[in-house]
């Protein structure tokens, strides 16, 4: 079971993320792993001072994520520029992390999931949804000023659409305790389902002659 996780900017996917873990989900964070391991690739490190410079890198070499961040969200070609260059990397790292332990439950936090048409990384796709004046009070509390949230958010499809196009939605603008019966009850219908589904395939194999 792999199960995409998606949302808005503020609306609690990394808290969602934690509570499926606590029920035995695999956690990937898909922005700590660019943080951590694609930003630090020396082809990556390369590739990005090869095309701004010394300016983009912090004195001890390594990308500074700070000034990455200014110029690609003040500039839509220079993101889809640098999410060309990052991707590629990241997938590579999804796809051998799964096939280590293929018979793992894993969830996925993919902030841009359907802008860039994953759906197919995955058996089962959530959004966490919240109200715009939750989304900006939490991502104060992280440093981030309404303008930078705005012009971040304007850069992502609407919350409404996501609902739309995920499987499943859950609502993150109560109280934790409430988020965390939303998770379980998700998690217990998909085990469920994918029970059934194992049934159902096992029931259309061809019979032995």
């Amino acid at each position: 079971m792999i199960l995409g996780l998606t949302g808005g900017m503020g609306c609690g996917k990394s808290t969602t993320a934690r509570l499926f873990s606590a029920l035995g989900y695999e956690r990937l964070d898909s922005d700590e792993l660019i943080r951590g391991q694609v930003l630090t690739n020396p082809r990556v490190v390369a590739a990005l001072s090869r095309r701004y410079g010394e300016s983009v890198l912090t004195s001890h070499g390594e990308v500074d994520r700070a000034r990455l961040a200014g110029i690609i969200f003040a500039n839509s070609d220079e993101l889809l520029w640098v999410e060309g260059v990052l991707h590629p990397e990241l997938f590579a790292i999804w796809r051998s992390t799964f096939a280590e332990d293929p018979g793992r439950s894993w969830v996925v936090e993919v902030p841009l999931l359907f802008e860039k048409q994953l759906e197919n990384w995955f058996d089962f796709t959530l959004c966490v949804t919240s109200t715009p004046e939750q989304q900006f009070a939490r991502l104060e509390k992280r440093g981030i000023t309404r303008a930078q949230a705005e012009s971040r958010i304007s850069k992502q499809l609407p919350l409404a659409r996501k609902t739309e196009l995920a499987d499943y939605v859950i609502g993150n603008d109560g109280a934790l305790w409430f988020l965390k019966d939303q998770v379980m009850l998700l998690a217990q219908k998909l085990k469920l389902q994918s029970r059934e589904e194992a049934h159902e395939e096992k029931r259309v194999l061809p019979q032995k002659t």
